[in-house]
């Protein structure tokens, strides 16, 4: 059988991001999404949140390119000039790989992330990282921590398998971009199945196939219509970012402004929901991933969550 986690990233960034991500949720094939406890949004996502219950929420752990949760002086590692931002994602991974991140505070501040989405009434149903950093070495040890300390029994691994001639087939106005787009998303591939062997000893789970590394920035009706008519059997998760373009998304650095609304199309199209029901494909959402090992409640027990050293609360 083909089960099929579409999963849409960002939420919380912005406020009409969090709307493209409710609209390709309510109207198209949208099943998950994944909360920034940083964003400016946040509230604003906490409250789409209260009516939208089949959205299944995990938590979007932020590392690079956003506002921290914790006060600068105790990640001083973390953040930039000032101590109001984290660093850009390339910044971060030259700190990362010179030895300059502390370890013990990327578990402060990740933790802390975790406790304002469960804080604010969300259970989270997974957890993934903003550009991929729960795979980096050393976080992603961090990640199984956290996974097992909050009873969070599924993790992201964006270890992406797709053929590249069915990624690109047909994309010549693209092909230069989204073959950069390829190059670079094969480090991440092969951490995320390093992480994968440290999720199946954790007794943590994962879609058994992953898409969207390598159509970021890319991802429209007709790439999306040929994952779909190429979706292997087991389950799949496909990442996406819908939203619509704003001022303020402009000012959070991220690459994806007008794309944004692009994938938001093709995500409620007719006939993207049409290639589903064609090609026979169960949409689910992460809360339904697993077996019987994952059908246990997923709740955080009060005394974890009063006792996590440090935690702030939202205010």
């Amino acid at each position: 059988m083909k089960r099929l986690i579409v999963n849409a990233d960002d939420f919380g960034l912005t406020r009409l991001v969090n709307q493209g991500i409710l609209d390709a949720h309510q109207n198209g094939i949208v099943t998950s999404t994944s909360l920034m406890a940083g964003g400016e949004a946040f509230d604003d996502a906490i409250a789409m949140t209260r009516w939208a219950v089949r959205l299944s929420v995990g938590v979007h752990l932020v590392l690079c390119q956003g506002a921290p949760i914790s006060p600068p002086s105790e990640i001083s590692t973390l953040v930039g000039e000032g101590g109001k931002t984290l660093w850009t994602f390339n910044e971060f991974l030259r700190k990362l790989a010179t030895g300059h991140i502390d370890l013990r505070q990327v578990e402060l501040e990740l933790r802390r992330q975790i406790v304002r989405v469960i804080d604010a009434g969300i259970t989270p149903s997974h957890l993934d990282g903003h550009k991929h950093v729960h795979v980096l070495p050393g976080i992603a040890d961090v990640v199984v921590r956290l996974a097992h300390e909050f009873r969070i029994p599924r993790v992201r691994c964006p270890q992406e398998r797709m053929p590249h001639h069915i990624l690109w087939k047909g994309l010549t106005s693209f092909r230069a971009g989204i073959f950069k787009q390829y190059l670079a998303g094969r480090p991440i591939s092969w951490l995320a199945g390093r992480l994968r062997v440290k999720l199946v000893r954790a007794g943590i789970d994962s879609p058994s196939h992953f898409f969207g590394l390598t159509q970021t920035g890319f991802l429209d009706a007709d790439s999306l219509d040929r994952i779909l008519r190429t979706l292997p059997e087991r389950s799949s998760e496909l990442m996406c970012h819908p939203g619509y373009p704003e001022a303020s998304l402009v000012k959070t650095g991220t690459r994806l402004i007008a794309q944004r609304e692009v994938e938001c199309r093709a995500l409620i199209s007719r006939r993207i929901k049409d290639r589903v029901r064609g090609e026979g494909i169960e949409l689910i959402s992460y809360r339904d991933l697993g077996g019987a090992a994952h059908s246990r409640e997923s709740t955080v027990p009060d005394p974890i969550v009063k006792s996590a050293p440090g935690c702030a609360r939202p205010v």
